[in-house]
């Protein structure tokens, strides 16, 4: 699934996102909006850890929600 078609159906894929990464509100989801960065950014900040660490986590979610 490609950033698009997540932004587009966001509203039923932050159920799967917050299964995923716990430490995520519902208040980051609702900010992030499908938004990737956005996304990769409150990954980094929840968890503390380094971009790239969150870049291939998210990169994961979206290899193995298709």
């Amino acid at each position: 699934m490609n950033w698009d078609q997540i932004k587009g159906n966001w509203t039923q894929i932050k159920g799967k996102a917050q299964q995923q990464w716990g430490k995520l509100t519902n208040d980051d989801l609702d900010i992030i909006e499908g938004k990737r960065e956005e996304l990769v950014g409150r990954i980094q900040e929840r968890y503390g850890i380094a971009k790239e660490e969150a870049e291939k986590q998210v990169d994961d979610f979206t290899r193995n929600y298709e």
